[in-house]
């Protein structure tokens, strides 16, 4: 194979936005062949390719390699086990599935060798974000004491949520925050400190909109080394923060406003604090601007990495594996907080499918759809 045959399933606005960097020839040794979307009126634009008003029948048409799964959640599941059992590789948005237990399917439906099954978690390409996973691993930071991330802007109005049915509901996303916007951090957040072994939640449903999953939530972390991590998150504050805080032995980062921050102890705190002969004595500190260059490719450099994965065998940047890791955690901060207890991970997946399906069972929500004027929704990636 010389070039990969592409197709998307689903056309809202990240299968479009994927759509659009695929015909434009931003990723090298692939073609967008095929397009499948339920609506018709999605698939008016893409008349120069072969359109599916179904997955199935672009799944089993012949005409693609590979597909990139962008519809609501639920589905990421169902295709794309169809998908995988066809042979087909797969790249699938964010999360990958709505809840550990569908995670778990999912994942248990690659097989096949040499099929490569990726999520798109472009911001681990950030090289910011790069530098806090480098300065980490190499030991720089030396052991994580502390985590806290408060990444309130991700603002959102009553029109956003009113502009698919499917939003914002338990049966037609599964969650809401958590679940939408935060998949990117809570993968950064365990790539970056690796998992927690216990999280309380505290999550409020529709506290600033007229929905019925949570729109803030306040989470405490506990790590297996005894470290602490605190995230804060919502879509109902304004003007909002994004500051990421990592303490370890030797200093601290702190990213916030586009730039990283470290600063870093000329002796390690422990070290110090066992030696020092002084009781209100601090180890002096060297303030470091980590240079990194813009945000990166993102999107782009996640499915080049694909497809060099599919025909070169390189190794990929975030396998699909690895997104089970962000559900888990966003199902372990919802379900603490609605059964009001400490929850250990790993996550009872089976506990938390059945909570979610009485919500599902239990709603009362009926959410009409509203046309909402069109934006350029590429200025929320963050």
């Amino acid at each position: 194979m010389k070039a990969v045959r592409i197709g998307i399933i689903g056309l809202g606005n990240m299968g479009r936005f994927h759509a659009d960097y695929l015909l434009g020839k931003q990723v090298p040794r692939c073609e967008l062949t095929a397009v499948s979307d339920a609506l018709p009126a999605n698939l008016e634009r893409f008349r120069q390719l072969k359109t599916f008003t179904n997955s199935h029948d672009l799944i089993h048409s012949g005409e693609v390699d590979a597909v990139i799964i962008a519809t609501p959640h639920f589905l990421h599941t169902t295709i794309g086990i169809e998908a995988l059992e066809r042979g087909l590789h797969v790249l699938v948005e964010k999360p990958i599935s709505v809840h550990k237990a569908d995670c778990e399917r999912l994942l248990g439906a690659h097989r096949q060798a040499g099929q490569v099954f990726a999520a798109m978690f472009q911001m681990r390409t950030d090289p910011r974000f790069k530098k806090i996973k480098h300065l980490i691993a190499s030991g720089e930071l030396g052991e994580i004491a502390r985590v806290n991330w408060i990444i309130t802007d991700w603002f959102r109005t009553n029109a956003y949520f009113a502009s698919g049915g499917w939003r914002a509901t338990w049966k037609g996303e599964g969650g809401g925050v958590l679940l939408n916007q935060c998949p990117h951090n809570l993968d950064l957040l365990q790539w970056f400190c690796g998992q927690p072994v216990a999280v309380r939640g505290f999550c409020q449903l529709g506290r600033y909109h007229p929905i019925e999953v949570e729109d803030q939530v306040t989470a405490y972390l506990e790590f297996a080394n005894g470290a602490t991590g605190v995230f804060v998150t919502s879509t109902g504050e304004a003007p909002g923060t994004n500051r990421l805080e990592i303490a370890g032995d030797k200093g601290r980062l702190v990213f916030e406003c586009g730039k990283l921050l470290f600063t870093r102890n000329e002796k390690p705190m422990r070290q110090f604090c066992a030696e020092s002969g002084g009781g209100f004595a601090r180890p002096d500190v060297w303030q470091v601007e980590i240079p990194a260059d813009g945000a990166g490719p993102k999107h782009t450099e996640i499915t080049r990495n694909f497809i060099d994965a599919i025909l070169d065998g390189a190794p990929l940047i975030a396998p699909a594996a690895e997104g089970m890791n962000s559900v888990e955690l966003a199902n372990a901060m919802l379900y603490s907080s609605l059964i009001g207890e400490t929850v250990a991970l790993p996550l009872d997946g089976a506990a938390y499918e059945k909570r979610l399906n009485q919500l599902i069972a239990g709603s009362t929500m009926k959410k009409p759809e509203v046309q909402v004027v069109a934006e350029d929704f590429t200025k929320s990636f963050h």
